[in-house]
């Protein structure tokens, strides 16, 4: 039954016809409502000018038609309809209803199924029941999907200008950038409608403590140190994160990966050129950052971490075993101790074990010959060069996917230049991240209190020195007082020194 019969059966009756309406907005900025509660008065007053009776009002309020995402007071509308809730849908304009043509035409099914007639305020009656009035539909379907694409577009290009200018983008503030400027700036807060002063930020100045973190944090990984030894190090300086929370591990992983730390705008994950703002850390440094943090050879733990120097470290010197101690507690004892991982029994004092093994690398680190430990550079690595040829080849990166874009090279010539120019890149990233690793004893030697400096590493740089410079053996100690009168055998631990 059309509904323009289904209209006249129900008008002859002298009834009144039944009518939901239906409203949608995009993107409600203030969270108040007001675009959707505008359409709500437009409709129910065309409603009240035809005499209809509505029994329903369907709202999507802050959700895009022509995302995909779903609208669940639509598809609750649409459910009602095949109900026979009411024979009338009133929208402020069709574009309220459907940017999708796969939606319009299963609408357009429901409407000749169920003799359902559609009008608006804006665009007049649809009706669905006869061809023309189908093509209309159809037809502002379409222009209603090309203006939604045309925005995109138009928004799209307008955020990778801002991104290739290194501009600031909006949202959270980044850990590290946003000097007070002094002026203030109108907010409307969502959900209440408020409007509110909020500081406006200097998005391309560094602030001082958060800046010398991220360069803190980049140190400590490529001495060796560990994202949780960092963590400790920020939450000891009361530093939180820009929405005010403690900074967990992974979220300070993920500020070290950050192309904005060294001064690279990012648009859509892919990295496009310099920014505008002061970079954190240089980019040789960031670059070998992320080589260590994303190499899957990396030892990594989820759970409990190493608490004791030499866990996991020192090693068991049983005849055939190639095992390393652990720390723990054994029973009813009070004071942990290493022992074989392979259960060769005979545990060490922890405490006592450890103090020895400090004492002997502060001693060796104070010696006058101490320098000589350091390794040497890497030979023939120009950091400044690779830097550059690093600039040279994303830009070809980019100049590549121009000419694809434009029709003047092939889909081969585009993938086989893409591919030759990404190992390029990968062969000068991991010579950057060559030069700009830090040796474990930079820090430690030449310094007039080598003491005070271990004391001030956290325990992850600590046992990377340990790793670096000696290897301890624990071989099995003997029975009864030794001759110092204590129980501690001494002998029995062997050191080897690496460097």
């Amino acid at each position: 039954m059309s509904p323009t019969l289904r209209s006249a059966i129900d008008t002859a009756a002298g009834g009144r016809q039944r009518a939901v309406i239906y409203c949608r907005i995009s993107q409600d900025r203030t969270g108040a409502n007001l675009g959707v509660d505008r359409q709500r008065e437009d409709c129910e007053a065309l409603a009240e000018r035809n005499g209809w009776d509505v029994v329903e009002v369907y709202v999507d309020n802050d959700v895009s038609a022509f995302s995909g995402k779903l609208r669940k007071d639509y598809r609750r509308m649409l459910a009602d309809l095949e109900l026979g809730t009411a024979t009338i849908v009133i929208a402020w304009h069709t574009d309220r209803l459907h940017r999708s043509p796969t939606e319009l035409e299963e609408y357009i099914d429901l409407s000749e199924r169920r003799g359902v007639s559609t009008h608006t305020c804006q665009a007049g009656s649809i009706d669905l029941s006869s061809p023309s009035g189908r093509m209309t539909a159809r037809i502002l379907g379409a222009v209603a999907r090309q203006e939604s694409e045309h925005k995109g577009h138009r928004v799209a290009a307008a955020r990778r200008q801002k991104a290739k200018a290194g501009e600031w983008s909006g949202g959270i503030r980044p850990f590290g950038w946003g000097v007070p400027t002094g002026e203030t700036k109108k907010k409307t807060v969502k959900g209440t409608g408020e409007e509110v002063d909020v500081p406006v930020l200097n998005m391309t100045k560094l602030i001082p403590e958060e800046g010398a973190a991220l360069e803190v944090g980049s140190d400590m990984i490529l001495s060796g140190g560990s994202i949780r030894g960092w963590v400790r190090w920020l939450a000891n300086k009361g530093l939180l994160s820009t929405t005010g929370k403690a900074i967990e591990p992974p979220a300070a992983r993920d500020l070290l990966l950050r192309p904005r730390n060294a001064g690279i705008a990012v648009y859509q994950g892919e990295e496009i050129g310099r920014g505008l703002w002061e970079a954190a850390v240089p980019e040789p440094k960031f670059r070998a950052v992320v080589a260590i943090l994303t190499n899957p050879d990396r030892v990594t733990t989820t759970g409990s971490q190493p608490k004791w120097l030499g866990s996991l470290i020192y090693r068991c010197g049983r005849a055939g075993c190639t095992a390393t101690a652990r720390c723990t507690k054994v029973g009813g004892s009070k004071q942990p101790s290493y022992r074989c991982q392979a259960d060769h029994g005979g545990g060490r004092n922890a405490d006592r074990l450890d103090r020895y093994i400090v004492d002997l690398l502060v001693d060796r680190l104070s010696q006058p010959d101490a320098v000589d430990l350091l390794e040497p550079a890497p030979d023939g690595i120009n950091a400044a060069a690779l830097q550059l040829e690093s600039e040279q080849i994303r830009r070809r990166l980019t100049d590549l996917a121009g000419l694809f874009g434009s029709g003047q090279i092939t889909m081969a010539q585009f993938t086989e230049g893409s591919d030759t120019a990404r190992a390029q890149l990968e062969g000068v990233t991991s010579q950057l991240a060559r030069a700009a690793v830090t040796d474990p004893l930079v820090g430690l030697v030449g310094v007039p209190d080598v003491r005070a400096a271990w004391d001030a590493c956290d325990l992850g740089r600590q046992r990377a020195v340990l790793r670096s410079l000696l290897e301890v053996i624990l071989h099995p100690p003997r029975p009864g007082r030794m001759p110092d009168g204590g129980y501690f055998d001494y002998e029995a631990i062997e050191t080897r020194w690496k460097r």
